[in-house]
């Protein structure tokens, strides 16, 4: 008697006539040699984006320690107000943007983490001249850390106030979330101005140590980016993102809406703190006035023009709102047209750029990325989710 060929479960078939076999789904052979072509695009890509992203870390670090004279000095200096905007505009994305939530308090979180680093990078020496209205209170007179602990202190003072402040913050949303953070960037600063035994005022903290440098500051936007798009790509970015289409929607999946909102609150003001402390210490001074409601509308400016929801959106807005506030200064200050002079107009450039809004809110309603993100890989762009 002669028995049947032998044949095996429905589906599965030999990997040399017709394609692999996985998971019980057969891929033919044309299928299986263009995942194996896409393969290594992908890793042509992923060698691409190390070796640029090494080049532009070497070319920031020739920047800033080879340069030489005013000019280069100058430029230097946009460069890092512009990376230590971008540290700031991208975790304020984060809530804005990726989470969907109307907050104003970068001012705030700004604030904290720069007084916080200041206070504790100053010498007791540096303090006991500093604070001639009324003594600081101690223990922080004999406290003095070095720049990296101050730094990470300042975001954590900042990401602390955020789990404080979220806690009830986050049980109203839309118009009542943007006025209540808004009320807390103002409250944070009145204390700064009244605080005269820990923030010395309205005089200030002068002479800090200038720790800040572009190459430090790129290394903390790398930083910035490096955890963000990680947490992104994580479930939790998935959560965030659902909390921005639909709330609703996301609550009646199972999603603890408020756990996820508080807990992209908390990260976006760690990196803010760290952002104020970067530029308090480029600056070398730190005041209540330098963290007004400005500083919050200058960041709106940023990721609004980037676009909602684009880290490369705020990145690239952050450097070109750090040279056009350079480049419009001439429209403060005064200019001979014609043989007559004309006297500036202060607070002018304030005016372009919220006209620059309006014109982007007309024509590019959703900024200049979208929510696109740019790539180092072969295909350069993709757009997120």
């Amino acid at each position: 008697m002669t028995r049947p060929p032998e044949t095996g479960p429905p589906g599965r078939t030999s990997s040399s006539d017709s394609g692999a076999v996985s998971g019980g789904r057969v891929t033919p052979p044309a299928a299986e040699a263009q995942i194996s072509d896409f393969r290594s695009q992908k890793g042509s890509g992923a060698f691409v984006s190390r070796a640029f992203t090494v080049v532009s870390i070497a070319a920031l670090y020739y920047l800033s320690h080879r340069l030489s004279g005013t000019e280069a000095t100058y430029l230097v200096h946009v460069l890092t107000v512009g990376t230590i905007y971008a540290v700031l505009a991208t975790s304020y994305n984060l809530v804005n943007g990726i989470t969907g939530q109307f907050s104003l308090q970068p001012n705030a979180f700004a604030a904290i983490g720069a007084y916080t680093a200041a206070i504790l990078t100053l010498s007791p020496e540096e303090k006991a001249m500093t604070f001639i209205l009324e003594p600081i209170l101690p223990p922080f007179d004999r406290i003095q850390l070095p720049f990296l602990p101050a730094l990470l202190a300042g975001g954590g003072m900042a990401a602390a106030f955020a789990v404080l402040v979220g806690l009830p913050v986050f049980r109203v949303r839309g118009d009542y979330l943007a006025i209540v953070t808004l009320g807390f960037g103002e409250i944070v600063r009145i204390v700064a101005t009244n605080a005269i035994g820990l923030t010395n005022g309205a005089l200030g903290l002068k002479g800090l140590p200038p720790y800040t440098t572009l190459t430090g500051a790129f290394v903390w936007l790398v930083v910035t980016l490096v955890v963000i798009t990680g947490l992104l790509r994580s479930p939790v970015g998935r959560a965030w993102r659902s909390i921005r289409e639909d709330e609703q929607a996301a609550r009646a999946a199972g999603i603890n809406v408020f756990r996820y909102k508080l807990s992209a609150f908390v990260v976006s003001a760690f990196f803010q703190g760290v952002g104020g402390a970067l530029l308090a210490h480029l600056l070398t001074t730190v005041d209540p006035k330098q963290f007004n409601f400005f500083f919050t509308f200058n960041l709106l400016i940023i990721i609004v023009v980037g676009g909602l929801g684009s880290m490369t959106g705020a990145v690239v807005g952050s450097f070109l709102f750090a040279g056009g506030s350079e480049l419009l200064r001439v429209v403060e200050e005064p200019i001979t047209i014609a043989g007559r002079e004309f006297e500036g107009i202060p607070g002018l450039r304030m005016v372009i750029f919220s006209a620059l809004l309006i014109v982007i809110m007309l024509f590019f309603r959703r900024g200049l990325f979208g929510r696109r993100e740019f790539s180092w890989s072969i295909r350069g762009w993709r757009g997120a989710a």
